[in-house]
């Protein structure tokens, strides 16, 4: 069967304005500021919606097959004279930041820069305080400037316009190919192959459940804490869904969104209603504790996001899927250090470690889980293993041979959907047979 994507990149665009507190500061330093809430609801987005995000029915934005990439300075930077910008949505008190925090602090520890080197915004919003927070960093010397939400784009493409020298690099977005700006780049990870690899921790789950008689196999059903609707989410969700259904062939699944990437009260009760509907499981793509909280109250499995939710649900959380932004961030500066172009669009996973989970919690996981999480994983980086391999899905009864989108690109060839290759941002928005959304 043959699918024609339909696109509306500006309802992506619009989609979401996240809040967050006060304009932010600005350190040369590791340390981040104090939490001004507690970290269970701190204001603050997961990976945020790319072009290809747009409510259910749109997806993937144009773009080449080849990314093309934009010029650095040919004899490159030395490394004493660096200054290496970051703008953040958050701080290091919420998973989402505190995974891109990570990464600037392996980036800073694999070429030995000193801290004053690295210049940081905090709780910088999604609106002018970016635009403002990126020219700063710019006026201070910095020669790259990294932001971490989607919000951020337009501010920094209005940034990188203004400062051709400057390099621009943007977590989640999809303008940089299309924005004619030889120094803004677009960045993501394959996170879809953790969230897999979380969902077949999930699957031997349900098995060892169903072995030991605490559900029937057709009770083997999966709720999914969703931020909103957007192809990055339902890649992630379906991907999930796709790995506990590799092992536990009756596994089904549930999605509750609930408009928000970090809302502690909502996703608990999205949790608490999808505990109600008769899941057995729950997973999440949103930042806060709410879910885990919830399920460790209601004894029921849970897989989180970002970092290990085993502090919060001790008894009940199995694992998380999480990315690594070490790589590409060490990448992108070691670009001007040899004076490499930087590429527009970058996106790798488990290969190159820019993917992976958190520890599992053998209190929690089924006996074998390591085991077969070190095969998966294996299967993953070698290739052997494609995500999305259209033999294990179906939509409305039927296989998909061809995913086009209004540009033109082909997304099914070889026998699966060759997500984040075309572009950095997730494209699947794919409703596949055994996922339901629970409404209210």
């Amino acid at each position: 069967m043959k699918k024609v994507l339909s696109i509306a990149l500006t309802a992506a665009l619009c989609a979401v304005t996240l809040a967050a507190c006060g304009g932010g500061s600005t350190t040369a330093t590791t340390a981040a500021p104090a939490a001004t809430e507690a970290a269970t609801a701190a204001p603050a987005a997961t990976a945020a919606p790319a072009a290809t995000e747009a409510p259910a029915a749109t997806t993937a934005a144009p773009a080449a097959t080849e990314a093309p990439a934009t010029e650095a300075p040919s004899a490159g930077i030395p490394k004493d004279s660096l200054r290496i910008g970051f703008i953040f949505i958050g701080d290091e008190n919420e998973g989402y930041t505190a995974a891109h925090y990570e990464g600037a602090k392996g980036m800073q520890q694999a070429l030995g820069l000193a801290d004053s080197q690295i210049l940081i915004k905090w709780q910088i919003p999604e609106d002018e305080t970016c635009y403002d927070a990126a020219v700063d960093l710019a006026d201070q010397g910095c020669q790259i400037v990294f932001a971490n939400s989607f919000g951020h784009e337009q501010y920094m493409m209005q940034a990188a316009e203004e400062f051709p020298d400057v390099e621009f690099c943007h977590a989640t977005g999809y303008q940089a190919a299309s924005s004619g700006l030889e120094n803004m780049h677009n960045y993501f990870t394959a996170v879809y192959e953790s969230r897999y690899v979380s969902g077949v921790v999930a699957g031997l789950k349900l098995n060892q459940m169903i072995e030991d008689g605490k559900i029937t196999a057709d009770q083997a059903v999966m709720g999914y804490v969703g931020a909103f609707p957007y192809a990055e989410v339902i890649s992630g969700y379906t991907s999930f869904f796709l790995g506990a259904r590799s092992v536990c062939p009756t596994a089904t699944m549930k999605v509750k969104y609930v408009n928000s990437w970090a809302d502690f009260a909502l996703e608990k009760e999205a949790a608490q209603a999808l505990i109600a509907a008769g899941c057995v499981l729950i997973s999440q793509h949103a930042d806060t504790t709410g879910a885990p909280t919830t399920c460790e109250a209601a004894g029921v499995p849970i897989v989180g996001y970002n970092i290990s939710m085993i502090a919060t649900a001790p008894t009940q959380a199995l694992t998380s899927a999480s990315i690594n932004w070490a790589p590409y961030v060490t990448f992108a500066v070691q670009c001007l250090i040899d004076g490499d172009p930087i590429p527009v669009d970058w996106c790798e996973g488990y290969a190159t470690g820019a993917d992976r989970i958190t520890e599992l919690n053998e209190a929690a996981v089924a006996p074998g889980t390591a085991e077969k999480v070190a095969e998966v994983e294996a299967a993953i980086k070698s290739g052997e293993l494609k995500v999305f391999d259209t033999s294990t899905w179906t939509e409305n009864g039927q296989k998909l041979d061809s995913y086009v989108d209004d540009y033109g690109n082909e997304y099914i060839w070889d026998g699966y959907f060759h997500e984040s290759e075309l572009a950095s941002a997730p494209s699947f928005a794919i409703k596949i047979d055994g996922i339901t959304d629970l409404t209210d």
